[in-house]
């Protein structure tokens, strides 16, 4: 009996609102993509995009290119559009594997190998032994144990179960909060290292901190911005002429609290831009 598989699937199973969670998170800005139909050989957009598509009801993914196991999917429905055709040429499908199913899906399996190690040391150390790795280097183990594969297969099951037929528009609704975190923890890690750099305003930015002083003035905003005034900052900021991709730049030399900072930005990156 393979144990260590059978604990693998229960971690799963345990972690699966997470797995849903982040799933719905991922999906947060897949109805902005282009629906693409394959002409000549190559993926060409049609003109609406994914979401456009989705909340007329109509189809997002073709027979040709789609994966068989996620055929038969409901039009405009999550499923659906994980099916869709992207612009390199395969499915959706295949960026949400390697982005977010694999990631988790190998730390599920690390979990369930610490979990392993702690409450039943000695089973553990002989499956070390017989895959040839060391017992502490838990992912070394996992990897030799080839969990992760079927592990894998009933993640994408639990997703597509539990979110399969859902509108696409509806998956993104209700991720975009934890996107919105998840992109902020990506700026910060982002930043982190050019903070210092950060801290004196390139020469090329002499006009967009122009303009950003005199509307951040004109916006009745308080100073230092706090985070319930991102919004009315962002307005601000729109309207006194500063371009979306500007942002990220110009706000460090602004009075702006740091926690205002990574709000805005998070709303960058949910838009695909930074």
């Amino acid at each position: 009996m393979d144990w260590m598989g059978l604990l693998a699937r229960e971690v799963l199973r345990e972690r699966a609102p997470a797995l849903i969670a982040e799933t719905c998170a991922w999906a947060v800005g897949l109805s902005d993509r282009p629906h693409l139909r394959r002409r000549g050989g190559l993926p060409q957009p049609t003109g609406p995009t994914l979401g456009e598509r989705a909340a007329g009801g109509l189809p997002l993914s073709g027979d040709d290119d789609g994966r068989l196991e996620l055929a038969d999917a409901v039009p405009g429905s999550f499923q659906d559009a994980l099916n869709a055709l992207a612009p390199e040429g395969g499915v959706h499908a295949e960026r949400f594997d390697e982005e977010l199913l694999a990631p988790f899906v190998q730390a599920t399996c690390v979990a369930a190998a610490e979990r392993a190690r702690s409450r039943r040391p000695v089973a553990w150390a002989e499956l070390a032994e017989d895959v040839g790795e060391d017992a502490d280097d838990l992912a070394a183990v996992v990897r030799a144990g080839e969990w992760e594969a079927p592990v894998r297969i009933v993640a994408e099951q639990l997703v597509l179960a539990a979110l399969g037929a859902t509108p696409l528009l509806e998956v993104e609704t209700e991720g975009l909060p934890l996107s919105l975190v998840r992109a902020a923890e990506a700026v910060t890690r982002a930043a982190a290292p050019d903070a210092a750099a950060a801290a004196v305003p390139d020469d090329s930015l002499a006009g967009a901190l122009f303009l950003a002083r005199a509307a951040l003035e004109e916006s009745g905003c308080a100073v230092p911005v706090p985070p319930g005034e991102a919004d009315l900052l962002m307005a601000a900021l729109a309207d006194g002429g500063l371009e979306a991709e500007e942002l990220p730049a110009v706000l460090p030399h602004l009075p702006v609290e740091q926690a205002t900072v990574d709000r805005v930005l998070a709303v960058l990156r949910a838009g695909g831009i930074g």
